[in-house]
Protein backbone atom coordinates (compact mmCIF):
# COMPACT_ATOMS: atom_id res chain seq x y z
CA UNK A 1 0.00 0.00 0.00
CA UNK A 2 1.01 3.73 -1.08
CA UNK A 3 2.19 6.13 1.38
CA UNK A 4 -0.77 8.58 1.79
CA UNK A 5 0.73 11.92 -0.50
CA UNK A 6 2.00 15.15 1.89
CA UNK A 7 -0.60 18.05 1.03
CA UNK A 8 1.00 20.91 1.28
CA UNK A 9 -1.14 23.41 2.13
CA UNK A 10 1.31 26.34 2.06
CA UNK A 11 1.54 26.67 -1.52
CA UNK A 12 -2.47 27.67 -1.41
CA UNK A 13 -2.92 30.53 -3.91
CA UNK A 14 -5.94 32.35 -4.78
CA UNK A 15 -7.72 30.96 -7.93
CA UNK A 16 -10.97 32.75 -8.12
CA UNK A 17 -13.92 34.24 -6.61
CA UNK A 18 -17.41 32.67 -8.31
CA UNK A 19 -21.04 34.19 -7.15
CA UNK A 20 -22.50 31.00 -8.19
CA UNK A 21 -22.41 27.61 -9.33
CA UNK A 22 -22.18 28.72 -13.37
CA UNK A 23 -18.74 30.58 -12.84
CA UNK A 24 -16.97 27.58 -10.92
CA UNK A 25 -14.05 25.97 -12.19
CA UNK A 26 -15.03 22.14 -13.88
CA UNK A 27 -16.18 20.18 -11.21
CA UNK A 28 -13.15 17.79 -11.55
CA UNK A 29 -10.48 17.13 -8.61
CA UNK A 30 -11.47 17.60 -5.09
CA UNK A 31 -12.52 20.44 -2.80
CA UNK A 32 -12.72 20.85 0.77
CA UNK A 33 -15.08 24.21 1.54
CA UNK A 34 -14.92 26.11 4.55
CA UNK A 35 -17.98 27.04 6.03
CA UNK A 36 -19.75 29.09 9.27
CA UNK A 37 -20.96 31.68 10.95
CA UNK A 38 -20.04 35.38 10.05
CA UNK A 39 -18.09 35.76 13.31
CA UNK A 40 -16.44 32.37 13.78
CA UNK A 41 -13.47 32.97 12.61
CA UNK A 42 -13.74 30.63 9.16
CA UNK A 43 -11.41 32.87 6.92
CA UNK A 44 -8.85 32.76 9.86
CA UNK A 45 -8.98 29.19 9.98
CA UNK A 46 -8.28 28.76 6.62
CA UNK A 47 -5.45 31.18 6.63
CA UNK A 48 -3.95 28.97 9.71
CA UNK A 49 -4.30 25.44 8.28
CA UNK A 50 -2.26 27.19 5.31
CA UNK A 51 0.67 28.55 7.11
CA UNK A 52 -0.50 32.42 5.50
CA UNK A 53 -2.39 35.10 7.34
CA UNK A 54 -4.02 37.02 3.93
CA UNK A 55 -4.74 34.00 1.94
CA UNK A 56 -8.72 34.61 3.03
CA UNK A 57 -9.55 38.00 3.14
CA UNK A 58 -10.46 38.71 6.81
CA UNK A 59 -12.40 41.50 8.99
CA UNK A 60 -12.91 42.70 11.63
CA UNK A 61 -16.59 43.44 10.10
CA UNK A 62 -18.52 40.07 10.02
CA UNK A 63 -20.05 38.82 6.45
CA UNK A 64 -16.82 40.10 4.19
CA UNK A 65 -17.11 36.77 2.27
CA UNK A 66 -19.78 37.59 -0.30
CA UNK A 67 -18.50 34.99 -3.30
CA UNK A 68 -17.14 31.70 -3.31
CA UNK A 69 -13.82 31.93 -3.16
CA UNK A 70 -11.20 29.15 -4.30
CA UNK A 71 -7.87 28.88 -3.57
CA UNK A 72 -5.41 26.16 -5.67
CA UNK A 73 -3.00 23.89 -3.44
CA UNK A 74 -1.85 22.40 -6.68
CA UNK A 75 -3.80 21.28 -10.09
CA UNK A 76 -6.95 19.33 -9.06
CA UNK A 77 -6.46 20.24 -5.04
CA UNK A 78 -8.59 22.97 -4.09
CA UNK A 79 -10.29 24.85 -1.01
CA UNK A 80 -13.46 26.65 -0.83
CA UNK A 81 -14.35 29.53 1.15
CA UNK A 82 -17.87 29.86 1.60
CA UNK A 83 -19.87 32.92 2.51
CA UNK A 84 -20.57 33.42 5.84
CA UNK A 85 -23.91 32.74 7.56
CA UNK A 86 -25.74 34.62 10.84
CA UNK A 87 -24.65 38.15 11.44
CA UNK A 88 -23.88 39.96 8.26
CA UNK A 89 -25.18 43.21 7.99
CA UNK A 90 -26.50 43.42 4.16
CA UNK A 91 -30.01 43.15 2.78
CA UNK A 92 -32.14 40.40 3.16
CA UNK A 93 -32.33 39.83 -0.49
CA UNK A 94 -28.11 39.58 -0.72
CA UNK A 95 -28.47 36.97 1.98
CA UNK A 96 -31.31 34.80 0.27
CA UNK A 97 -28.71 35.11 -3.03
CA UNK A 98 -25.84 33.99 -0.74
CA UNK A 99 -27.89 30.61 1.04
CA UNK A 100 -29.28 29.62 -2.37
CA UNK A 101 -25.44 30.09 -3.86
CA UNK A 102 -24.06 27.82 -0.72
CA UNK A 103 -27.08 25.10 -0.83
CA UNK A 104 -26.90 24.59 -4.81
CA UNK A 105 -22.95 24.25 -4.11
CA UNK A 106 -22.88 21.88 -1.24
CA UNK A 107 -25.68 19.79 -2.96
CA UNK A 108 -24.72 20.17 -6.18
CA UNK A 109 -20.73 20.23 -6.75
CA UNK A 110 -19.61 16.87 -7.07
CA UNK A 111 -15.97 17.28 -6.50
CA UNK A 112 -16.57 18.31 -2.89
CA UNK A 113 -15.01 15.96 -0.50
CA UNK A 114 -15.96 17.46 3.17
CA UNK A 115 -16.92 20.17 4.94
CA UNK A 116 -14.96 22.23 7.61
CA UNK A 117 -17.65 23.87 9.77
CA UNK A 118 -16.53 26.54 12.20
CA UNK A 119 -18.35 27.33 15.16
CA UNK A 120 -17.12 29.77 18.04
CA UNK A 121 -16.60 27.17 21.08
CA UNK A 122 -18.67 29.02 23.62
CA UNK A 123 -21.90 29.34 21.22
CA UNK A 124 -21.57 25.84 19.06
CA UNK A 125 -24.55 24.40 16.79
CA UNK A 126 -26.89 27.21 16.09
CA UNK A 127 -29.40 27.08 13.81
CA UNK A 128 -27.77 27.75 10.62
CA UNK A 129 -25.03 24.86 11.86
CA UNK A 130 -27.52 22.15 12.35
CA UNK A 131 -28.69 22.86 9.04
CA UNK A 132 -25.12 22.99 7.13
CA UNK A 133 -24.93 19.45 9.52
CA UNK A 134 -28.10 18.25 7.62
CA UNK A 135 -27.33 18.81 4.29
CA UNK A 136 -23.56 16.93 4.83
CA UNK A 137 -25.67 14.07 6.06
CA UNK A 138 -28.08 14.89 3.20
CA UNK A 139 -25.04 14.85 0.20
CA UNK A 140 -22.71 11.91 2.35
CA UNK A 141 -20.44 14.05 2.85
CA UNK A 142 -17.79 13.63 6.33
CA UNK A 143 -17.66 17.23 8.58
CA UNK A 144 -14.96 18.44 10.28
CA UNK A 145 -16.09 20.75 13.14
CA UNK A 146 -13.54 23.53 14.20
CA UNK A 147 -14.21 24.81 17.70
CA UNK A 148 -12.88 28.09 17.01
CA UNK A 149 -11.29 30.67 19.52
CA UNK A 150 -10.30 27.67 22.16
CA UNK A 151 -8.11 30.17 23.84
CA UNK A 152 -10.53 31.72 25.10
CA UNK A 153 -11.45 28.85 27.60
CA UNK A 154 -9.32 27.25 29.67
CA UNK A 155 -8.14 23.66 29.17
CA UNK A 156 -10.60 21.85 31.52
CA UNK A 157 -13.34 23.92 29.92
CA UNK A 158 -12.24 23.79 26.24
CA UNK A 159 -12.49 19.65 27.09
CA UNK A 160 -15.65 20.15 28.88
CA UNK A 161 -16.96 22.22 25.76
CA UNK A 162 -16.03 19.67 22.86
CA UNK A 163 -17.43 16.88 24.91
CA UNK A 164 -20.66 18.73 25.08
CA UNK A 165 -20.74 19.59 21.08
CA UNK A 166 -20.13 15.03 20.55
CA UNK A 167 -23.24 15.10 23.05
CA UNK A 168 -24.81 17.07 20.89
CA UNK A 169 -24.17 15.45 17.78
CA UNK A 170 -25.37 12.28 18.92
CA UNK A 171 -29.20 13.30 17.40
CA UNK A 172 -27.68 13.30 13.96
CA UNK A 173 -25.94 10.41 11.95
CA UNK A 174 -23.60 11.72 10.22
CA UNK A 175 -19.85 11.51 10.34
CA UNK A 176 -18.09 14.28 12.13
CA UNK A 177 -14.74 15.12 13.53
CA UNK A 178 -14.99 17.78 16.33
CA UNK A 179 -11.48 19.86 16.72
CA UNK A 180 -10.48 22.99 19.40
CA UNK A 181 -8.80 25.36 17.38
CA UNK A 182 -7.08 28.38 18.16
CA UNK A 183 -5.43 30.58 15.42
CA UNK A 184 -3.45 32.34 17.64
CA UNK A 185 -2.47 29.98 19.82
CA UNK A 186 -1.96 27.11 17.24
CA UNK A 187 -4.45 24.96 18.91
CA UNK A 188 -5.44 21.98 16.59
CA UNK A 189 -3.79 22.78 13.31
CA UNK A 190 -1.41 20.25 12.81
CA UNK A 191 -5.20 18.05 13.50
CA UNK A 192 -7.54 19.84 10.85
CA UNK A 193 -4.65 19.69 8.66
CA UNK A 194 -4.53 15.75 9.10
CA UNK A 195 -7.93 15.43 8.65
CA UNK A 196 -8.21 17.13 5.04
CA UNK A 197 -4.78 15.56 3.67
CA UNK A 198 -6.53 12.26 4.68
CA UNK A 199 -9.83 13.65 2.81
CA UNK A 200 -7.51 14.55 -0.16
CA UNK A 201 -5.73 11.73 -0.62
CA UNK A 202 -9.13 9.29 -0.81
CA UNK A 203 -10.06 11.16 -3.55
Amino acid sequence: MSEPRQILFQKAHFLLSAPDMSTLPSDEGAEIAFIGRSNSGKSTSLNAICQQKKLAKTSATPGRTRMINLFEIEPGLRLADLPGYGYAAVPESMKRKWQKAMSDYLQQRRCLKGLVVTMDIRTPLKEHDRVVLDWSIAAELPALLLLTKADKLGTNARRNATEQVRTMLDEFDGTFTIIPFSAPQKIGIDEARAVLSAWFNAR
